[in-house]
């Protein structure tokens, strides 16, 4: 999980409120118009990051946004590929926001130049598409499935891409046992789990079963070989080790 402080604009701890407590779907559609004010949106410092490593992959000509939200991965896609971007989201207010935020034109390349941009409204565990991209990738959505959906996730971008298309994401390490953020995260879940024993429709948010080890497994179960690359800028842990690294995972 990566996130800043909010915006004083940001959504107000009522509506807050109200967004947990509907359904995935309908409590987006809500938040959407102040989704990029929320601490949730991924940091600028970490998509600039991801930008430069997995330009180092390609050239690509076409790309997937998975979980798309307001388009923050569209951003980082429409640096990297040539010819096509697709951002993919379950729900209708968040693409509306991508496309007010990406009206065509608003790129830096000249006009007529640069990838075409599209979107569809989808559940990325039943992505509609053939296999047609070069490169996917997802920022901050993962905790919206259960560890049981994972490997089916997995299997849908697999289908997706193209033979040596890769599908690519960073994953923060998890924070010392005992840290304020340690502390944060767990509450925050068990918070979750008890708002879902008692609350109908179900809310899927849960920050600690992204766990690295099962998400390797389920990725080489889907079929894809997977490597592991530090995100160097993001800097080191206390230990030494990365604060974050970026997923690689290339369909056979």
């Amino acid at each position: 999980m990566f996130t800043e402080q909010g915006s004083e604009e940001g959504p107000t701890v009522r509506e807050l409120a109200v967004q947990a407590l509907s359904s995935i779907e309908r409590g987006y559609d809500l938040l959407a118009p102040k989704f990029d004010l929320t601490p949730y949106r991924t940091p600028d410092r970490v998509l600039d990051a991801v930008t430069r490593a997995v330009r180092e992959l390609g050239p690509f000509d076409t790309g997937l946004d998975v979980c798309c939200g307001t388009g923050a991965g569209v951003g980082v896609l429409r640096q990297l590929c040539r010819e096509r971007v697709v951002g993919v989201d379950f729900s209708a207010g968040m693409l509306a926001e991508a496309r007010a935020a990406f009206p065509p034109g608003s790129g830096t390349a000249p006009a007529g130049e640069g990838p075409a941009i599209d979107w569809v409204r989808a559940d990325a565990r039943s992505l509609p598409f053939a296999p047609a991209f070069d490169l996917a990738l997802s920022f901050g959505a993962f905790g919206h499935f259960l560890p049981a959906e994972r490997f089916g996730l997995f299997a849908e971008v697999y289908g997706s891409l193209r033979p040596g298309g890769q599908f690519v994401f960073p994953i923060g390490a998890p924070p010392p046992v005992g840290s304020r953020a340690y502390w944060s995260l767990l509450g925050f879940d068990a918070a979750m789990r008890v708002r879902n024993a008692l609350w109908r429709p179900t809310f899927v948010m849960y920050y600690r079963t992204f766990r690295l080890g099962d998400v390797l497994a389920d990725l080489t179960r889907a079929g894809f070989v997977v490597r592991l690359q530090p995100l160097t800028e993001l800097g080191p842990r206390p230990d030494g080790s990365p604060r974050a690294r970026l997923v690689v995972a290339t369909r056979k």
